[in-house]
């Protein structure tokens, strides 16, 4: 669908672009923000689901982005990356992917538990990326560059 999505873009040129704006433009905004909306108060209703899930669960959500952060600060050295850049990829790689993987779970795993996913991802990871992860990786990558 993405490779589809970038020809049908690529096809239909400034054309396609201007007939689309109303839905990927103004409206977009608004229905990203609803979502978000929709996104944060399913995790924080379903926030005490996590102590039934254990620790290995919390510990899962809390370690593995800097592990995936470390990764992606060695990688992005090792092919030259622009500090800025670097960081940006760098916090791709630690991410939950917070937007796209809940709604794409909801649909292609059915039976995925999202009273766990939502709180982990939401609750545990992007809160420890914004409080620590991203400064954190931020320094080291001021050191190394």
């Amino acid at each position: 669908m993405l490779v589809g999505s970038l020809v049908i873009g690529y096809l239909s040129g400034t054309a396609g672009e201007h007939e689309l704006k109303p839905f990927v433009g103004d409206m977009f905004h608004g229905m990203l923000s609803l979502y978000m909306l929709d996104m944060g108060l399913l995790a924080g209703k379903r926030f005490s689901e996590l102590k039934k899930a254990g620790v290995f669960v919390i510990s899962f959500a809390l370690f593995f982005p800097p592990v995936m952060g470390m990764f992606g600060i060695l990688l992005t050295y090792l092919l030259g990356y622009e500090p800025g850049d670097a960081l940006l990829q760098v916090v791709l790689l630690a991410s939950a992917s917070y937007i796209a993987v809940p709604a794409a779970m909801r649909m292609a795993v059915p039976q995925a538990n999202m009273s766990i996913l939502l709180p982990m991802a939401l609750g545990v990871t992007f809160t420890f990326n914004i409080a620590i992860g991203i400064p954190m990786y931020f320094s080291i990558i001021q050191a190394f560059w």
